[in-house]
């Protein structure tokens, strides 16, 4: 079985998230390197995986049409940024601050 690993960039359809790996490679003649992105569709059956998570995918028999991969688990979650809330100004209204 293929495993692989990558971060998820997104996971929007229900119990189905989309996996990118990115690869560094060398071309054979000019010895130049290059990354090379693809994109794997895979099962995620609790909606356990969030966009920016490091996972690794598993293949599986095929799910859907592009669907051949399953979640095995999550590595690292994504780091999740604080936003703190606007400050209330008396006398100020939403049109004021735009």
């Amino acid at each position: 079985m293929k495993t692989i690993t990558g971060v998820v960039s997104s996971s929007k359809a229900d119990k189905t998230i989309v996996v990118t790996v990115r690869e560094r490679k060398t071309h054979p003649l000019y010895r130049k390197q290059y990354t090379t992105t693809t994109k794997f569709m895979a099962h995620d059956e609790n909606n356990e995986a969030q966009v920016g998570d490091k996972v690794v995918i598993v293949e599986t028999r095929p799910v859907s049409k592009r669907k051949s991969f399953a979640l095995q688990k999550v590595v690292e979650k994504a780091e999740v940024k604080h936003v703190e809330s606007e400050v209330e100004v008396p006398g100020v209204t939403d049109k004021e601050k735009a």
